[in-house]
């Protein structure tokens, strides 16, 4: 008897560390889309960290998944951060005119002489010349097939879910940390 109460026990106490875990510190989605491509591909299971955003800033670069709507959540790269100018000129990406480093492209950057992606500016795309406090400006790394914030526009911080950390399947494209 005094087996089956520990076996109960420690079943109800790993129930609760994942439930715990589950609600509050991580959450499991499934990418739906070419959006991300190549980095997150159409069908790949990532862990987001819930948690981060409680202890550090989102910061430009970083994968996240946020609340498009009340029935969809979107997986998109951070490129711009409240204050911030943006900028595609010639296929390069100026944030408050500083080129940046965009070399997780390059694999899926067509060679067809069209820009991979095209000529902007915040403010005609959003009609802003920065991102306002509280909001963040994103984008797909698939920027010729990618509904993002050159569409629909700024997107709320607190409409943020979380941080991928993992993509945890398929086991042959696992990978930690997506910067």
């Amino acid at each position: 008897m005094k087996k089956y109460r520990r076996w109960i026990r420690t079943i109800l106490f790993a129930l609760l560390l994942a439930f715990v875990f589950r609600s509050y510190l991580f959450a499991s989605y499934i990418v739906d889309g070419e959006s991300m491509e190549p980095t997150l591909y159409d069908g790949n299971l990532l862990m987001v960290n819930k948690a981060v955003y409680d202890w550090t800033d989102i910061d430009r670069q970083q994968v996240i998944v946020f609340h498009a709507n009340e029935e969809e959540d979107y997986v998109k790269r951070v490129i711009g951060v409240a204050g911030d100018e943006i900028e595609v000129k010639d296929d390069q990406l100026y944030i408050n005119g500083k080129l940046m480093d965009e070399s997780y492209l390059d694999p899926l950057r067509p060679d067809d002489g069209f820009a991979f992606t095209e000529d902007f500016t915040l403010k005609e795309v959003t009609g802003e010349t920065t991102v306002p406090e509280g909001h963040l400006f994103v984008m797909g790394d698939n920027r010729r097939d990618s509904l993002d914030s050159r569409y629909f526009g700024f997107v709320p911080s607190e409409t943020v879910v979380g941080k991928v950390d993992v993509r945890y399947w398929p086991f042959n494209q696992l990978g930690l940390q997506f910067k």
